[in-house]
């Protein structure tokens, strides 16, 4: 609740100043833009999913890259839908995955694991045992 009303502040409080500096007309038609855009993203959402299907099948990116960057995406098309300044700088910062990284380490707290693909090799060296077998009989045979 307490983070709700926050956001409700911060949207009121930003809407209100660029609303009066860029005047009536100019709000309405970047609400009427705001929205048309986050329907195209929303409706080529797909385009975008196949593609991070393609890289992900790559091994250029990992599964928790796969997810974060798809459901940033989504997330910043629908709050491009929603009318406000606020929502819509927030949507579109969430389109490009530097922000949504940083937005995920910053506010949900989201700790950067180790790529899987990476230190794959380096885990299989950590794991091998050197070893020398010697067979007591035919050390026996050969004195």
């Amino acid at each position: 609740m307490r983070y709700l009303l926050i956001y409700l502040f911060i949207e009121v409080f930003v809407s209100v100043n660029i609303a009066s500096s860029i005047g009536a007309m100019a709000t309405f038609l970047e609400i009427i833009f705001t929205a048309i855009a986050g329907s195209i993203l929303l409706a080529n959402f797909r385009v975008t999913l196949f593609e991070s299907m393609q890289a992900l099948q790559e091994r250029s990116i990992s599964m928790r890259d796969f997810q974060r960057l798809n459901a940033f995406t989504l997330l910043g098309a629908i709050l491009l839908l929603l009318p406000g300044f606020f929502t819509d700088i927030i949507g579109v910062l969430l389109q490009f995955s530097f922000f949504a990284t940083l937005f995920a380490k910053k506010f949900l707290h989201v700790r950067q694991e180790p790529d899987i693909y990476n230190s794959n090799q380096r885990q299989i060296d950590d794991d091998i045992i050197d070893v020398e077998i010697i067979d007591e009989s035919n050390a026996q045979k050969k004195n």
